[in-house]
């Protein structure tokens, strides 16, 4: 599968826009990461939990995102984006969204 962030792929011709796809999780912090990174915000620095954790929830996301796009027969996903948010205390959504389109073929 294709991804790039741009509305065109150099050098490929879209055969057809299939439309929208989307793939989120919803992640929420662990009490002990919390108090860790409580401390170490007190003294600086990054906070591995939590990137770790963004990561692993980026990653869902896209491949959440890919298999719906490979379900509708999509070659690639242009105009990538993510998005999060926070839905409850402690708990926030990562999305990744793009449009499914379909190449066509290399002659």
């Amino acid at each position: 599968m294709i991804l790039v962030t741009t509305d065109e792929l150099p050098g490929r011709e879209i055969q057809t826009v299939i439309g929208l796809v989307r793939g989120n999780t919803v992640r929420a912090r662990h009490l002990g990461r919390d108090i860790l990174a409580g401390l170490k915000n007190m003294v600086g620095g990054e906070i591995d939990d939590y990137t770790k954790l963004l990561a692993e929830s980026r990653e869902q996301s896209l491949d959440r995102m890919i298999a719906e796009a490979q379900a509708r027969g999509a070659d690639a996903i242009l105009g990538l984006r993510f998005a999060t948010s926070e839905i409850a205390h402690g708990a926030s959504e990562f999305l990744a969204y793009g449009t499914a389109v379909k190449l066509v073929p290399k002659p």
